[in-house]
């Protein structure tokens, strides 16, 4: 019906174990002797995780889940379409567009991102000409390589990946002085670049990107609806958390 029980904790019993174990791995460096590491099997583990040295090339990070993107680029004036003045055509000048954006990591492979893109538009021989735009947006991307690869309990992360995305924008475009052609747009966009992490949670993304604008006609006194082409060089950080 009832029995008794004692339990108790060597003091001794546990130091002499840790010493024995440090005494193995003593004698495995100095010779080519392998004991017996039972009656010390304990500290032998203890000193031999203490001492293990890391690959210079291991990288332990901890995984995210989303980042904030921030960046400007210039327009490519030379591969995208130009604007127009009634038949005579204007070639982009000294354009830029910026963009922030808040993205989410799907898998080691995928991410999506929403973003704010707002673009000045300057044109050759026109100085008194310029357009501005803003749009809202959605890319899915697809990076080449994974962004991180795990080994047992370690997650190393790469620090170049390439990459390439797919989506679309929307919004309005104002053409400043009479005759411009302000109006709504949808621009269908591809992306490719690459991915150059700093540290764990920074890195640069260095990309082109293309848009095709279906919208109101890019120039002033033009045909209303039509589809330009435009084509952009980006820079810009982006923020794991």
């Amino acid at each position: 019906m009832a029995s008794a029980a004692h339990g108790g904790y060597d003091d001794r019993q546990f130091r002499r174990e840790v010493l024995q174990g440090l005494d193995i791995v003593g004698a495995q460096r100095n010779a080519d002797v392998v004991a017996d590491p039972a009656p010390g099997a304990l500290g032998l583990e203890v000193y031999q995780v203490y001492n293990e040295t890391p690959s210079d090339d291991t990288a332990m990070f901890v995984e995210t889940s989303m980042y904030l993107r921030g960046g400007a680029g210039l327009n490519l004036g030379f591969a995208s379409d130009r604007g127009r003045v009634g038949k005579n055509e204007y070639e982009t000048s000294g354009s830029w567009m910026s963009q922030i954006g808040l993205g989410w990591n799907l898998s080691s492979y995928v991410r999506t991102e929403i973003d704010f893109q707002a673009a000045t538009f300057e044109f050759s021989d026109l100085d008194d000409y310029r357009a501005t735009s803003q749009q809202v947006g959605g890319t899915l991307y697809f990076d080449f390589a994974r962004r991180f690869v795990r080994t047992g309990d370690i997650t190393r992360r790469r620090t170049f990946v390439p990459f390439m995305g797919l989506g679309v924008g929307t919004g309005l475009y104002k053409f400043e002085g009479a005759g411009g052609s302000d109006g709504f747009f949808v621009a269908p966009r591809a992306i490719l670049g690459v991915n150059l992490m700093l540290t764990d949670v920074i890195g640069i993304d260095l990309s082109w990107q293309y848009q095709m604008f279906i919208g109101n006609g890019f120039g002033w006194d033009v045909r209303r609806g039509g589809v330009d082409n435009l084509n952009n060089a980006m820079v810009s950080f982006r923020v794991n958390f």
